[in-house]
């Protein structure tokens, strides 16, 4: 992935002349790959509204391209197991961003060019808001169901003191509907088994001879069983303790344990279930999302050249890509290419603002140059 500069001059003779100067310079030099970028004819409406709608589309610009982020973003995350694919996923209209910008053409059926300036800005900003709050619905779902299923797996994590025992303990490892009897869980740790085996029938009273088997094993040590009687429970607890013997408070109960498998399997076919659906969504809205902020660079490039160029509406947009350090070079020679808008552009911007006397707007929010410029930085989206 990488940067390109969106930039306009004049369409007259002497400044078409000085983009092929730029062109064949930038070629030579190979400081950056250059492509025509065509916006079509839009309605103008009137001085006044264009200002007014250039403070509102560099909002609408940074909403667009935060909620394509986090799109993104939510992609690399659903497609947890498969994150070095994310990036083909990635697309606009089909085809791979670079090439969707390098080959951009005005979608004249969702955004028709007989509307006013104002009525596309609008209807970009319903479509993008739109798709954000859908995605805020979509990804709450699936994480509520993600979350769940993470807090249950790690239950079956951990070392045999602290982690769940429904997928280790059976039926027949306790005595249970007795009255008198009960099985205890006793976790010992591997270097004390001996003392165990010789030790665990005389930790108290009343506990029924050759009753303990292991029943599981981790790297620490292993997971006993014991019966004795229930009025000695407390007293051997404690002896236990004493031993480094540790007792899990554990009760067998079928049905809650089913219940945990089950609940586990149900999030887990759930979220199998949400995957496909979801990621088609977030594939097709992150296309919509992209295609719209690209809408919005190229209305931003239309306004902004309007206002500095003047009408009749006469100029050519042009896509650059920068080579790898050639950034400060190439930025050069378009400045002095350009040199001769400076006055002019800058005269043009601060009598809008000095006699139109129009809030909101502010020069410095924007990197002055003598040419309109605006960068599209994909390498927000890089995940190759």
């Amino acid at each position: 992935m990488s940067e390109f500069w969106l930039i306009s001059a004049p369409g007259d003779k002497v400044n078409l002349q000085a983009l092929e100067r730029m062109n064949t310079v930038t070629s030579k030099a190979n400081l950056s790959s250059n492509n025509k970028f065509l916006i079509p004819d839009l309605k103008v409406g009137t001085l006044d509204a264009l200002v007014g709608l250039s403070d509102e589309l560099g909002k609408l610009d940074s909403f667009a391209e935060s909620v394509i982020k986090k799109i993104a973003q939510y992609i690399g995350e659903v497609m947890e197991d498969s994150k070095d694919k994310v990036q083909e996923n990635l697309l606009a209209n089909g085809v791979d961003l670079i090439s969707y910008l390098t080959r951009f053409e005005w979608d004249m059926a969702k955004y028709p060019i007989k509307q006013p300036l104002k009525n596309l800005s609008e209807a970009l900003a319903k479509q993008i808001t739109q798709i954000e709050t859908d995605l805020k619905s979509r990804t709450a779902a699936y994480n509520n169901i993600k979350g769940n299923l993470q807090s249950l797996e790690r239950k079956t994590v951990g070392n045999l003191l602290t982690r769940t025992l429904a997928d280790i303990v059976n039926k027949e490892d306790f005595v249970l509907n007795s009255e008198y009897l009960i099985t205890l869980l006793v976790v010992v740790p591997k270097s004390n088994y001996a003392q165990w085996q010789k030790t665990y029938e005389s930790l108290s009273d009343m506990v029924v001879p050759r009753s303990t088997k292991m029943i599981a094993e981790d790297t620490e040590g292993g997971l006993f069983t014991v019966t004795l009687f229930r009025k000695v429970m407390d007293d051997f607890k404690a002896k236990a303790r004493e031993n480094r013997f540790m007792v899990r408070e554990f009760y067998f109960d079928e049905k809650e344990l089913k219940c945990e498998k089950e609940e586990i399997m149900k999030l887990a076919s759930d979220k199998k279930q949400q995957y496909g659906p979801l990621l088609r969504w977030l594939k097709v809205n992150f296309s919509e999302a992209f295609v719209a902020w690209i809408h919005v660079k190229a209305l931003r490039v239309f306004v902004e050249s309007v206002l500095r160029y003047g009408l009749p509406v006469n100029f050519q947009a042009m896509l650059l890509q920068p080579s790898k350090k050639s950034v400060k070079r190439l930025r050069d020679v378009l400045n002095a290419v350009f040199k001769h808008l400076d006055e002019v552009a800058a005269a043009s911007i601060m009598d809008v603002c000095v006699h139109m006397d129009i809030p909101g707007l502010q020069l410095s929010n924007q990197e002055y140059y003598p040419y309109v410029y605006f960068k599209i930085d994909l390498s927000l989206l890089d995940y190759s």
